[in-house]
């Protein structure tokens, strides 16, 4: 399957923020319909995508799982996925997806670096709280962007991953 397919970028982008635990369970049917809509198909998928947000969590996993199954999507392992999830905030970050706040409200703390470049990102972004003065706020959005470009242009997990806005060329 092509990765520059979007319907199958988002399925992917979902996988890892599953593993990483940052996508609640009652997101997943919404997901799902999206995927529908944008040409993706599997019994589970149509299944999930019927859910009702406040379904049981297990049920909806069990499903969610299923239909990447069905769709020959792999859930990656832990250390993968966090580092995906990383790649992808700072790719986001510095192709103006993202704003800094999205950035620190979109990771887990089951997420762990393994590169210079992730560890610093991934320390910088931490550091976001919604307790940061309007004096703090200007210094850390600048080291997080910083930090977001030099991890863009370091990782090697850019166009493998299929990240929306990564330059594969």
């Amino acid at each position: 399957m092509a990765s520059d397919h979007p319907a199958q970028n988002r399925l992917q982008y979902s996988a890892w923020q599953y593993v990483a635990e940052v996508v609640p369970p009652e997101e997943l049917p919404m997901l799902a319909a999206h995927a529908l809509v944008d040409g993706r198909d599997s019994p589970a998928l149509r299944e999930l995508a019927g859910l009702q947000r406040r379904s049981d969590p297990a049920e909806v996993r069990e499903l969610y799982v299923l239909a990447l199954r069905e769709l020959g999507i792999p859930l990656p392992d832990e250390e993968t996925a966090g580092r995906c999830l990383l790649a992808r905030l700072a790719f986001g970050l510095a192709e103006g997806e993202l704003s800094p706040k999205d950035v620190g409200n979109g990771l887990s703390m089951t997420v762990a670096a393994r590169t210079r470049e992730e560890t610093r990102f991934l320390s910088v972004a931490a550091e976001y709280s919604e307790w940061l003065g309007p004096d703090e706020l200007p210094g850390w959005e600048k080291e997080l962007r910083t930090a977001a470009h030099s991890l863009a242009a370091a990782t090697d997990l850019g166009p493998s991953i299929g990240v929306p806005g990564a330059r594969s060329d």
